[in-house]
């Protein structure tokens, strides 16, 4: 963040601030149905107010591929802004010098809403006109929309070429501090919760954080895929027999850097799982070795004692993923057993993942932890160590 600026660093007053926000929320008949996004932007956009700079805020809604899709209009989020703000929110949907105009006569401190970004080609594509011109409508740019970060997009990276002053808004700020700073260096013990379904879309993550972490505990199905590589029998469990190599190598690595790298000690089985309808089969809890014909589906009792265990020990706390299949009511106390350790315990605690986003909030304890990243994908390529496009573009 040295050789970043936030928006408390720059002279914004009476100036033109292109924000590029992320505004990509669900639209149920016409209304926002989850207005989590646009209350995480507030604190930038009130910021902006205050300094009476001319608020231009983008965003993209949905996948339109470059076509203009009525569905996918961001007219709605307007609508909702306006009412979080409790001030007008001017939706312009013009284009070029008509909206320039729009802009260039705006009052000070007054908001506007660019519509969907991705209605043109060239934002996907990071086209270099299409950038210019987004550009030509602001003095400075202000990046505050991390979930979009890892692309390199013309709203995210080649817009930085055509504005005098550039800088993050308050959420990224906080997002590189909670997963960059305060997992490079963490308070120890540092404790990793890692679930989800595949080793393959996290081995990275792991691999990374086996160099941070001073325990790493296993959940989801990816814990098959590690159970199976140390020789177990899993059943019809989902896992990853290709992967077997790779986690074999990455406990490997944990044993030799002294990292405690816990698997689950029993399982909640179910010989049927009919994921639809919500339902589970007979279900039974297994240690050791699971039988043909059923498949784990959650950490059974042992192992929520034993992970809360390490939780409740720690000091700083980052969990992504699952312990299993939390959306049907049989197989989620594992995953909310994960989410009351956390919410309890005294330590700096970070959710990444949209899984874990989803399970934290349902489990009543959201309000408990330290930071809840919007990042997604983003999240996780940073936790990987990747250069983020959307933010290396705001470099001095």
């Amino acid at each position: 963040m040295s050789n970043i600026n936030t928006v408390k660093d720059l002279d914004l007053a009476g100036k033109r601030v292109f924000v590029r926000v992320d505004f990509n929320v669900p639209i149920v008949d016409g209304e926002v149905s989850d207005r989590t996004r646009i209350k995480a932007a507030l604190p930038t956009i009130k910021h902006l107010q205050e300094q009476n700079a001319t608020i231009v805020l983008a965003s993209h809604l949905g996948r339109p591929k470059g076509k203009k899709v009525d569905s996918m209009s961001l007219r709605p989020v307007a609508a909702t802004l306006a009412e979080e703000l409790g001030v007008p929110v001017t939706f312009a949907d013009q284009e070029g010098d008509a909206l320039r105009e729009t802009i260039n006569n705006a009052t000070q401190g007054s908001v506007i809403l660019l519509e969907n970004l991705r209605f043109n080609p060239g934002e996907e594509a990071n086209d270099s006109a299409f950038a210019a011109e987004l550009g030509s409508l602001a003095d400075v740019y202000v990046n505050d929309a991390f979930g979009t970060a890892h692309r390199a997009h013309a709203s995210t990276a080649g817009i930085t070429e055509h504005v005098g002053e550039k800088a993050v808004g308050f959420l990224i700020e906080k997002e590189l501090q909670f997963l960059g700073d305060k997992t490079t260096t963490p308070e120890r013990p540092f404790t990793v919760i890692i679930g989800g379904a595949k080793v393959s879309d996290k081995i990275k993550v792991i691999d990374t954080l086996i160099d941070k972490a001073d325990t790493i505990l296993i959940g989801g199905a990816m814990a098959y895929t590690f159970k199976l590589a140390a020789g177990a029998k899993v059943g019809d469990s989902l896992c990853e027999p290709d992967m077997v190599d790779t986690a074999t190598a990455a406990v490997k690595k944990a044993e030799e850097q002294g990292v405690k790298f816990l698997l689950p000690l029993d399982n909640l089985v179910t010989n049927g799982l009919d994921f639809g309808a919500g339902k589970l089969g007979d279900t039974k809890i297994s240690e050791g070795d699971i039988e043909d014909g059923w498949e784990g589906v959650d950490i059974g009792p042992k192992t929520m004692e034993l992970y809360a265990a390490e939780v409740a020990k720690s000091k700083t706390l980052l969990w992504n993923g699952p312990m299993g299949i939390f959306e049907i009511e049989d197989s989620a106390a594992g995953t909310f057993a994960i989410a009351k350790a956390v919410g309890e315990s005294d330590s700096t605690s970070i959710i990444g993942g949209g899984d874990s986003i989803k399970a934290i909030n349902k489990s009543g304890y959201a309000d408990k932890v330290s930071f809840i990243s919007t990042g997604g994908g983003a999240s996780l390529e940073f936790l990987e160590g990747k250069e983020l496009p959307g933010v290396a573009a705001l470099k001095n």
